[in-house]
């Protein structure tokens, strides 16, 4: 039997939509409508930077991004492999997606990280 690491893929892309899933649209709310509408006040910038500082702040940002590129690049492969029929690239499409994502990631870690 050929092995294969589609269960793995499968895995992270189940993680990125249930994590995109909860807080997307809880960051999407607070800077999108309700900082913008005055519905609750702008934080300075130093407390951003403060809070950007933290350790556990930067591990969720990571995680957040991470996740969520991982679940587009799986979600964008299949769209592109059974949605437009392109199963004759089906090895170039999972290296361009996955490996996009996984750049991705490690810029986001790389920025975390430094800043």
């Amino acid at each position: 039997m050929k092995r294969t690491f589609e269960p793995f893929w499968w895995s992270l892309f189940g993680a990125g939509g249930v994590i995109s899933a909860f807080f997307v649209p809880v960051l999407l709310f607070l800077n999108g409508l309700a900082i913008p509408l005055g519905w609750i006040d702008q934080p300075s910038y130093e407390n951003l930077a403060a809070l950007a500082k933290t350790p556990l702040v930067r591990m969720f940002l990571g995680v957040l991004i991470s996740f969520s590129l991982l679940h587009w690049a799986h979600r964008f492969r299949f769209t592109l492999y059974d949605g437009l029929q392109l199963k004759h690239l089906n090895v170039l499409i999972a290296v361009l997606c996955y490996g996009g994502a996984i750049v991705g990631t490690l810029a986001a870690v790389y920025t975390l990280w430094i800043s």
